[in-house]
């Protein structure tokens, strides 16, 4: 039967979620000391390279050879580590009663706004 015939207080709409924290790897941080890298490479040579790179990054990484013919090389992580880009800051656009930043003397509102 239905919850609305036997009325007995409000029912918590998310009796499913009131329990549990749902967690994901987002919040870890790849390369630290708790999540460190799983790195493959194909001869000690490689190996000494790599651990050169990861060093200099000042991250942490677990770095296993594979010698057989058919491996490949697994630093992708390390590479997107490496090559991440810089946080883009915008210019704040001036409030409309501030100077116009053109250099004309008006307020902003009269000239670019």
């Amino acid at each position: 039967m239905s919850d609305k015939f036997f009325f007995q207080g409000r029912q918590n709409s998310r009796q499913d979620h009131a329990g549990g924290v749902f967690k994901t790897k987002a919040g870890s941080n790849l390369g630290s000391e708790k999540y460190p890298l799983d790195l493959v490479v194909t001869s000690e040579a490689r190996q000494q390279e790599v651990q050169a790179l990861v060093d200099e990054a000042q991250l942490y990484a677990q770095i296993s050879v594979d010698s057989s013919k058919d491996a490949e090389e697994s630093i992708a992580e390390l590479t997107a580590l490496l090559n991440k880009g810089a946080t883009v800051k915008l210019d704040k656009t001036p409030a409309r009663n501030d100077p116009c930043s053109c250099g004309s003397g008006k307020k902003y509102k009269k000239c670019c706004g």
